[in-house]
């Protein structure tokens, strides 16, 4: 492939989710009916539970990424239709397993599986949509695309496990960080971007290629929701400052602490640790670190992934499969939820 020049950045920042959906809304629609259909049980209660899963579906961005990225690298197919069923099935499953371990009763405005039918019945649940997806790859020899997979769950897991234990010392430094995020986050974007060329036999290099770009875009996505802890914007559905009262040292917070005198560290740390459900010194530490300029870094830092992220994509020709990419990058950092 030729390398084209670098494309204009704002003409894809305007396209909606629908724009974005248009190139690919048909594959999309075989996606639904394909991951409906990997989810049937002959087991009324699963069957019930699988049903209201499919119906509190978001936005399907992990699918997207998997259909654009396999027309960007050739044409997309049966492999690519079970390569996106297989994403959204595991990564469903990682959701409902969270749900219960941070004992949420809410996932994007529906009920939780563990706050309507329990925990036991959560687990279970989460196990089921594990062993669907590992089976749908198997049956039809999708080894390479359930390695990509596997190792993006394998990561998650870790990503999440590191954060626990840092979150203890609160010891996080900015390397520490991007490790976590890279892990937690990142690693299943980059697997969506991998699956997508992987199920168009696409050559190692371009697999590589189009991972490192997902990775970059994952990266530059938490960022993003990161800095929504400290936004004062009505519509954002994640609540201010949660991730201070959650203990979680952000790239803001990060920051802020890297530029504040040994006392002032002191005392940052011990209203994460201590009062961190105190909204007074909630509000003060949140006003800090934009008096710090901790907003103002994390923006810079995921603006440049973001770049690198678009730059990676130059590789490939223009296209409409193309364009709805670099606008669902741009979607993803402009998002206000």
């Amino acid at each position: 492939m030729v390398r084209n020049s670098k494309p204009s950045n704002s003409s894809m920042s305007s396209l909606t989710i629908d724009q974005i959906q248009a190139p690919i809304a048909n594959d999309i629609k075989d996606f639904e009916k394909k991951f409906r259909s990997s989810m049937k049980s002959n087991v009324m209660l699963l069957d019930r539970i699988m049903t209201y899963i499919v119906k509190r579906k978001g936005k399907q961005m992990r699918p997207m990424f998997v259909y654009l990225t396999a027309h960007i690298c050739g044409t997309a197919g049966d492999a690519t239709h079970r390569g996106a069923a297989l994403i959204e099935l595991l990564h469903t499953a990682t959701l409902v397993h969270d749900d219960v371990v941070d004992d949420a009763n809410f996932r994007r405005g529906f009920f939780s599986i563990n706050a309507l039918w329990k925990n036991k019945i959560a687990v279970l649940v989460g196990d089921y949509l594990l062993s669907r997806g590992l089976l749908l790859s198997v049956q039809n020899n999708d080894f390479e695309l359930l390695r990509i997979v596997s190792q993006a769950v394998k990561e998650m897991s870790e990503g999440e496990l590191l954060q626990m234990e840092k979150a203890r010392n609160l010891d996080i430094t900015e390397d520490v960080y991007f490790d976590i995020i890279r892990q937690k986050t990142a690693s299943l974007i980059s697997s969506c971007c991998g699956v997508g060329a992987a199920s168009v036999s696409a050559s190692d290099e371009v697999v590589a290629r189009v991972k490192l770009f997902g990775e970059k875009v994952g990266l530059a996505f938490q960022i993003k929701d990161d800095l929504f802890d400290y936004s004062t914007d009505e519509r954002i559905g994640k609540p201010v400052g949660i991730d201070i009262k959650e203990r979680k040292l952000t790239l803001p917070l990060i920051y802020t602490l890297s530029k504040s005198s040994w006392l002032e560290k002191k005392r940052i740390i011990n209203v994460v640790k201590n009062e961190n459900e105190n909204p007074k010194k909630v509000r003060e530490l949140i006003n800090h670190v934009k008096a710090m300029g901790g907003i103002e870094y994390a923006t810079t830092a995921m603006m440049k992934l973001v770049e690198e992220a678009k730059d990676l994509l130059a590789f490939f020709p223009d296209s409409v499969y193309k364009e709805s990419l670099l606008g669902l990058v741009d979607y993803t950092i402009n998002r206000d939820k």
